[in-house]
């Protein structure tokens, strides 16, 4: 029975990623705690601690298929513990070695070390689908660097851009996110082997090498003391992906109002049988960029009860740790699903520049005024170019004559202004300041990082 966004058939492409299903599923869950069992063993083993004989029989054992998951979920039930009925399966399968299984270790030792090795495994899928993304806005940038549109401030038209440089702002934007997805990767990817109060005093006189050991052949970092009551590595985590979904939501918002009808600058791959309402067969509805605006509230919300698990008592809270065996996986599902939705999305793109040159002219050359009085006001003072725009802007609007005219019908503007300049001044391909240079800055700043190659 599915009860759930990330398990529904109908609904789990839309808050989930196939690879990231796999990677939070219960099996791989399970088989992050057989990693850390077999490791253990075989670090003991290695120190003399326990018989080689013994570490052998739980490497064997230590796989999830052969496990009974139904089972042990019934057992977790019953006995209301989240690991020692897996560990009992896995003594049995090691028959008379098994009595080793485990040997020092508590519960929170491994189900945040599995945790760990899970995140592991979809940061590599998220800084893959990151490279991604950088590539398709630097090639957005690159292929748009002179497509002048309209650029926006507090909903209403502004001055020229180009959509090269809107897709630059956002390449830059997730390159920042990368680097910070680089850099935590030592603070969050370390293990634990601690014990029940993070003293090691289960693990005898050689614990430190245990630990060490055991961690090391998991492929993660060793702490420098427990962190089991320490929750901001994996809260620094979460709140990172929370930020980068924000960055992606505000692209598909971004997206997705480009593509209303009276904007029409930008749409988003269509494909044959694509259908947007059961009632009106004409419409195209930008499904995509929404979905991606919209996924980004629930990571966020998400990370926020990652927060309140970081507020622990003492040596361990079971009432915090246990929030985030929802919260931190949810977190990396919808994570991957916009990042995955958000690369589709931008490799779909089909910009229309007529469209976009047509807006540009929806204010009939007022677009251009701070261009005019900029120029003007080395004429006449910039206080005077101001008051002339003005009172132009003022009378053309209320009498529906474009910006143009107006500087024709206005004294002032009419004797210092000819033709020719008017003309040129009312261009908006001709007041782009540096955007171009910011374009070509931003593309060879990040091509020479490296990040977006694979």
């Amino acid at each position: 029975m599915s009860v759930s966004v990330f398990d529904m058939m109908a609904l789990q492409h839309l808050w989930s990623s196939e690879p990231l299903r796999a990677i939070f599923s219960e099996e791989q869950r399970v088989q992050k705690w057989l990693d850390f069992e077999a490791a253990l063993a075989k670090a003991q083993a290695g120190l003399g601690i326990i018989p080689q004989a013994a570490a052998n029989a739980i490497v064997e054992n230590a796989k999830v298929e052969k496990i009974d998951i139904e089972q042990m979920a019934s057992e977790i039930r019953r006995i209301k513990h989240s690991l020692v009925p897996l560990l009992k399966q896995l003594q049995q399968h090691a028959g008379k070695e098994g009595e080793w299984v485990h040997y020092g270790a508590t519960t929170q030792d491994v189900l945040d070390t599995g945790m760990i090795l899970q995140l592991k495994d979809a940061h590599a899928v998220f800084m893959q689908e990151l490279r991604g993304i950088g590539r398709e806005l630097a090639r957005l940038a690159k292929a748009h660097r002179d497509t002048v549109m309209v650029g926006r401030t507090h909903g209403v038209q502004a001055l020229p851009i180009t959509f090269g440089h809107k897709c630059a702002i956002w390449l830059d934007e997730v390159s920042r996110h990368y680097r910070r997805m680089q850099e935590c990767e030592p603070r969050v990817f370390v293990g634990m082997l601690v014990g029940a109060v993070g003293t090691q005093a289960s693990l005898g006189p050689k614990a430190r090498e245990v630990e060490t050991r055991t961690l090391e052949a998991l492929g993660l970092r060793v702490p420098t003391i427990s962190w089991a009551p320490a929750r901001d590595r994996v809260t620094e985590y979460a709140n990172l992906l929370a930020i980068i979904g924000a960055t992606m939501s505000k692209i598909g918002n971004e997206l997705f109002n480009m593509q209303r009808n009276e904007f029409a600058e930008i749409e988003e791959a269509f494909t044959d049988g694509k259908l947007a309402s059961s009632t009106m067969p004409h419409k195209r509805n930008p499904t995509a960029a929404e979905n991606v605006a919209g996924l980004s509230r629930a990571l966020r919300y998400n990370a926020a009860m990652m927060m309140e698990a970081m507020v622990q008592e003492h040596e361990r809270d079971g009432i915090a740790w246990k929030t985030e065996w929802k919260a931190l996986p949810e977190c990396c599902l919808i994570a991957g699903a916009i990042l995955q939705q958000t690369n589709k999305l931008l490799g779909g793109i089909r910009v229309d520049s007529d469209a976009m040159a047509r807006n540009l002219d929806t204010m009939r050359g007022y677009l251009l005024t701070e261009r005019v009085m900029i120029e003007l006001g080395e004429r006449v003072g910039k206080q005077t170019a101001h008051h002339w725009l003005y009172e132009a802007s003022m009378h053309g609007i209320a009498n529906k004559l474009d910006f143009g005219d107006a500087m024709r019908a206005h004294a002032g503007l009419a004797e210092v202004l000819n033709e020719d300049d008017i003309v040129r001044l009312t261009d908006p391909a001709g007041y782009l300041g540096e955007t171009g240079a910011s374009i070509d800055r931003t593309l060879a700043a990040q091509h020479a990082a490296g990040w977006m190659n694979d």
